[in-house]
C-alpha cells in the first residue's frame, strides 16, 4: 500500500500545480490602500489622489474624537465618531474630486482626488492584405527549338538577328509563390497557443492517467484477494 500511497501524493501534487497554472497569477493591478493620519486637528495629506477601486483608511491620533463627511463629490461618504486610535476605511468607486472635513471641527478639511482605473487597450489584429492579383501575362518567350529553327530559315537570306529575352515582371507573382503567402498571412493572423493553458492540459492528463493507474491497481488488488480467499476455502 506505500506504492498507492505515494500515488495519490502524486496525484494532489499534479492537481495543485494544474490550478495554480490555470488561475491568474496575480491581479494586474492591485487595489491600494492609502492612509490619511488625523493627527493636530488635521488631516495629513490635506490632498490625496488615488485611483478607482482604491481604499483610503482614517487614522485619529489626537486626543479629541473626528469623524469623516464629505462636503462635495460624486458620492457622499460618513463615518462614526472615532476616539484617539480609531480608525475609518471606505473603498472608492466612483471617480471625481471629493471634499470632506471633521464635523466636530470644521476647520479640519481636506480633498480627495479619484481618477479613473486605466482600462487595457486591445490593439485588433491587422491582416496583411492578400496577395495581388498576377500581372499580364507577359508575351510568351519563343522556346529555343523554334528560336532555332527561325534561325536556320533566316541564314539563307540574311543574318539572324539576336533573339530579344523578356525578363518576367517583378510584380508578377509565380502561382508556387502566391499560395506560400497566403499561408504566411494566414500564420500571422492566428493568435499563438497560451503555454499555461497548453501546460495546464498536460498537468490534468497526467493526473487522469494516475487515477486510472490508481483504480486499476486496486481492483487488481481486490480481485487477487477475493481469489486468494476462494482457494482457501477450497482448501
Amino acid at each position: 500500500m506505500p506504492r498507492l500511497t505515494a500515488l495519490r501524493a502524486l496525484l494532489s501534487g499534479l492537481l495543485l500545480t494544474a490550478a495554480a497554472l490555470v488561475l491568474p497569477a496575480a491581479t494586474a493591478q492591485a487595489a491600494t490602500t492609502h492612509q490619511v493620519v488625523m493627527s493636530g486637528y488635521a488631516f495629513s495629506p490635506r490632498s490625496l489622489t488615488i485611483t478607482a477601486g482604491d481604499t483610503v483608511t482614517w487614522v485619529n491620533e489626537d486626543q479629541a474624537p473626528h469623524n469623516v463627511k464629505t462636503t462635495s463629490g460624486p458620492a457622499s461618504v460618513q463615518s462614526a465618531m472615532l476616539s484617539k486610535g480609531a480608525t475609518f476605511s471606505h473603498t472608492f468607486t466612483t471617480p471625481g474630486t471629493y471634499g470632506y472635513e471633521c464635523t466636530v471641527h470644521p476647520g479640519m478639511t481636506a480633498m480627495l482626488v479619484v481618477q479613473a482605473a486605466a482600462t487595457p487597450t486591445v490593439h485588433p489584429t491587422q491582416h496583411q492584405p492578400a496577395a495581388s492579383a498576377p500581372a499580364a501575362a507577359q508575351p510568351a518567350t519563343p522556346s529555343p527549338r523554334t528560336t532555332a529553327a527561325a534561325g536556320h530559315a533566316d541564314h539563307t537570306h540574311e543574318a539572324a538577328a539576336p533573339a530579344t529575352t523578356h525578363a518576367p515582371s517583378p510584380s508578377s507573382a509565380s502561382p508556387a509563390q502566391q499560395p506560400a503567402t497566403a499561408t504566411q498571412d494566414t500564420a500571422s493572423s492566428t493568435r499563438p497557443l497560451d503555454p499555461l493553458l497548453l501546460l495546464a492540459g498536460v498537468v490534468a492528463g497526467v493526473a487522469v492517467l494516475c487515477l486510472l493507474l490508481v483504480g486499476s491497481r486496486s481492483a487488481n488488488s481486490s480481485a487477487m484477494a477475493t481469489a486468494g480467499d476462494g482457494n482457501a476455502d477450497k482448501t
